[in-house]
């Protein structure tokens, strides 16, 4: 099949290009537009496959996304690209509007007219695979898992754009017929990941002697998904899922935010021992808490599990430490972000406006 990849310069969006040209036949067009965390470099091994294309564009640019759709003519578009920093949306939250909710609406408006115009075989067989995040259903107490059914509260910018951008999908569907698909995640780690994220942060500070910043007491919950094993969900649900339907991903690996600072910091001390012999933990620093700071996300992945066979291959042990291995030894990779961005400066305590 012919697949339309939104965003696949990005961390998830590079993962499922890599997943796709080197373990399926299908064809994959690219269509980012190269923000700050877009690296087409991510892509340097299958750039030279001829079953790879790249086309810079903004998904907001109804013209850009015709033309893509027209000359490409996919069987599959995958919809991943969006502002993803919680901490930037409480900075900024204007490019998530515009991003995470014009840029769907633009996309579901084009692939619309572009689903209509297929014949009677292709409309049947074409899917709109939406690819959101579990942040849309707020947060969770001690106990309990998101699953499918669970009801919608969002509580930053990020969580609230994704939130709107899923029930325009959904919507889509209902009035209009468009076969969509529905993912959410939880949080997901794994190589070239941009820098300013939990794990990758952790470990380049680390790396550069510099403090581990930790929000509040380190108690806030995730369950953390290896990107590898999300790319793989990703493919089974456009390939075998259901029109219409959602499915949940996660890894059934919830840590605490201060316990996966400590395996990061394990990790390098058996990899990467300090020059002083001291244990990386002795750079966590307790900072303030992000605003509005969700306190638990977990997954419960049965119905993925049940109905199209997925389960994550790796455990968070195992992803750890790939994880670590893979940014010591891509130095090349990460430095040169480093160098150019903010990506390891605290954001989210800005008033908006201010």
């Amino acid at each position: 099949m012919r697949i339309l990849v939104t965003g696949g310069a990005g961390f998830i969006g590079s993962a499922l290009i890599r997943h796709l040209i080197a373990e399926t036949e299908h064809e994959v067009l690219n269509l980012d537009k190269l923000t700050y965390a877009g690296d087409e470099r991510s892509l340097d091994g299958v750039a030279g496959d001829n079953r790879y294309g790249f086309r810079k564009a903004d998904i907001a640019d109804a013209g850009a996304v015709r033309a893509a759709l027209r000359d490409f003519r996919p069987h599959i578009v995958t919809h991943l690209a969006a502002e993803s920093h919680v901490d930037r949306s409480i900075d900024g939250p204007a490019e998530f509007i515009q991003t995470n909710i014009i840029g769907t609406f633009v996309m579901l408006s084009e692939v619309l007219a572009y689903w209509r115009g297929l014949d009677g075989e292709a409309q049947d067989a074409f899917r709109f695979h939406h690819i959101s995040t579990d942040e849309v259903f707020g947060s969770l107490g001690d106990t309990g898992f998101f699953t499918e059914a669970t009801a919608y509260d969002p509580r930053s910018p990020y969580s609230a754009s994704k939130a709107s951008s899923d029930h325009l999908v959904r919507a889509w569907h209902h009035t209009y017929g468009l076969p969509v698909l529905v993912t959410n995640c939880s949080n997901n780690y794994g190589p070239y990941h941009f820098p300013e994220k939990l794990i990758p942060l952790m470990i380049v500070k680390c790396l550069a002697g510099e403090p581990l910043p930790v929000y509040g007491a380190g108690a806030n919950v995730r369950d953390w998904l290896y990107v590898d094993d999300h790319a793989r969900a990703l493919t089974r649900v456009f390939e075998a899922g259901t029109p219409g339907e959602s499915y949940i991903i996660g890894g059934r690996a919830e840590r605490t935010n201060l316990q996966v600072v400590h395996a990061i910091c394990e990790a390098l001390d058996r990899l990467r021992p300090r020059a002083d012999g001291k244990p990386y933990k002795d750079q966590i620093s307790f900072v303030a808490d992000r605003p509005g700071h969700d306190h638990r996300y977990a997954i419960d992945p049965t119905k993925l599990d049940r109905e199209l066979g997925w389960q994550a291959a790796e455990s968070f042990d195992t992803g750890i430490e790939k994880t670590v291995r893979w940014y010591l030894d891509n130095d090349s990779w990460w430095a040169p972000i480093l160098s150019r961005s903010d990506a390891g400066q605290r954001l989210g305590l800005k008033t908006v406006g201010a």
